[in-house]
C-alpha cells in the first residue's frame, strides 16, 4: 500500500470526520476506489467505529440513465430514507474508471433522475447543518482522472497527496494552522454586505448580509482550502465569465458566461455543451439562483486538473455555483443542482463595501 493512502486514511477517519467508537459509517466508492476503501475500513474499525461499504458501478448507473423509465429513474429506495437518519457519518470516494460514460446519456434525465433525490439531499444537509452527521468527499486517483488532467499516474498521485498535504510529517498540523487562519478571514468577511468580483469578461455584484462565511479546512473535502457563503438570493446582478470549463456529472461545457438580474440567470452561453448547460439551469425553480460564493485558498494545487474537488481550490480563484444553498451559511435557495464554477482572480480583485479585499490572486485584510 502506498504509505500516503495509510497516512490518508488516518486524517480522514480521525480529524475530517472525528469518528468515534460505536459510531456508525457509510463508505461510498467506485470498484477502482477499492484500495481506498479497504485503508478507511480497516482504521474505522481500530477506533472501534461500525463501518459498512456501498460499492458503485458505474455502467449500471449509465445503464439506469439511458434505458430506464420515468418512475425507474425518480425511484428512491425506502431503505434510502432510513439510512439518512441513521449514520453517523459518510464518506463519499471519488475515482473514475471512465470520466465519459455518462457522455451520451440524455440531460433531461439525468436533470429528473438528480431532481428525484432532492429531498434525500436536503436532509443529509439539514442533519449535517445541525451537527448530528458529519460527512466527507475526497478523491482516490486512478488513470481516467490522471488522463482527464493530462498527467501520468505517478505524477497525479503526487498532485492529488501534495493538494492534502500528506507529503507532511504532521497533515493534521498543516490543516489545523489553514483553519486558524481562514477563522481570521471569515470573522471579517462576516462584517461586510455589498461584494462586487471583477476579473477579465467578469463583473458580478451580490449582497451577504446576514449570511455566514464558512471555514473549509479538510472537514467536508479533503484536500480543502476555501471560505464561502450563500448569497442573498435576489441580490446579484450583472456578469460573469468563466476562466475554466465547468464540469458537471461528467459533461465539460466551455467558456461559460451567465448573466443575472435580481439574483437569476437570464441569460447563459459557452462555445460548448450549451443545450446541456440549459437543460441542468433548467431543472427546477432554484436552479437559476445562486447557491454558492467562494474564494479558493489551497496553493499547494498549482494546476487545473478538470476535477472540481481540487479545481474550486485553486488558491487565486473564486467559484460561484448555481443551484442549491447552504443552510449553515443561511441560504434559502433548494434545488436539485449545485454546480461549482471556477473563475480565475490572479487578474482581478473583490471589493466588500467599497474596500478592495481581495488582488492578484491573495487576500489583503
Amino acid at each position: 500500500m502506498d504509505p500516503r493512502l495509510q497516512k490518508l486514511a488516518e486524517v480522514l477517519c480521525r480529524y475530517s470526520l472525528k469518528l468515534k467508537k460505536g459510531q456508525t459509517l457509510k463508505i461510498v466508492g467506485g470498484v477502482v476506489t477499492l484500495p481506498a476503501i479497504k485503508a478507511v475500513f480497516r482504521e474505522a474499525i481500530e477506533i472501534g467505529a461500525h463501518p459498512y461499504v456501498q460499492v458503485r458501478i458505474g455502467d449500471n448507473d449509465e445503464t439506469l440513465l439511458k434505458y430506464g423509465s420515468k418512475d425507474q429513474l425518480t425511484w428512491i429506495p425506502p431503505f434510502a430514507r432510513m439510512e439518512i437518519n441513521k449514520i453517523d457519518a459518510y464518506l463519499m470516494f471519488w475515482g473514475n474508471e471512465n470520466t465519459r460514460n455518462m457522455a451520451g446519456v440524455d440531460p433531461k434525465k439525468q436533470a429528473l433522475a438528480r431532481q428525484a433525490s432532492r429531498k434525500i439531499m436536503e436532509r443529509f444537509y439539514e442533519r449535517h447543518s445541525m451537527g448530528e452527521l458529519r460527512w466527507c468527499g475526497t478523491m482516490f486517483p486512478t488513470n481516467a482522472d490522471a488522463q482527464e488532467a493530462d498527467m501520468s499516474l505517478s505524477d497525479y498521485e503526487d498532485f492529488v497527496y501534495r493538494a492534502g498535504n500528506l507529503h507532511k510529517t504532521d497533515p493534521v498540523k498543516h490543516w489545523n494552522k489553514v483553519r486558524t487562519e481562514q477563522d481570521r478571514l471569515i470573522k471579517i468577511m462576516n462584517r461586510f454586505d455589498r461584494i462586487h468580483i471583477e476579473a477579465p469578461g467578469t463583473d458580478l455584484q451580490l449582497r451577504v448580509k446576514g449570511r455566514k462565511w464558512i471555514n473549509c479546512s479538510g472537514h467536508e473535502n479533503f484536500p480543502d482550502g476555501e471560505i464561502f457563503t450563500s448569497p442573498i438570493e435576489d441580490t446579484v446582478e450583472g456578469f460573469i465569465t468563466y476562466s475554466f470549463p465547468a464540469i458537471y456529472m461528467g459533461r465539460e461545457v466551455e467558456n461559460v458566461r451567465l448573466e443575472f438580474k435580481k439574483g437569476k440567470i437570464v441569460n447563459e452561453t459557452a462555445e460548448k455543451n450549451q443545450k446541456y448547460l440549459t437543460a441542468m439551469l433548467d431543472m427546477d425553480r432554484g436552479a437559476r439562483y445562486l447557491g454558492e460564493v467562494a474564494v479558493g485558498t489551497n496553493y499547494e494545487i498549482k494546476q487545473f486538473s478538470k476535477n472540481i474537488l481540487f479545481d474550486e481550490k485553486i488558491g487565486g480563484t473564486c467559484h460561484l455555483a448555481a443551484g442549491n444553498s447552504f443552510s449553515e451559511a443561511g441560504g434559502k435557495n433548494k434545488s436539485g443542482l449545485h454546480w461549482d464554477m471556477i473563475c480565475d482572480l490572479k487578474k482581478g480583485q473583490i471589493t466588500a463595501d467599497g474596500k478592495v479585499i481581495y488582488a492578484n490572486g491573495k487576500f489583503k485584510i
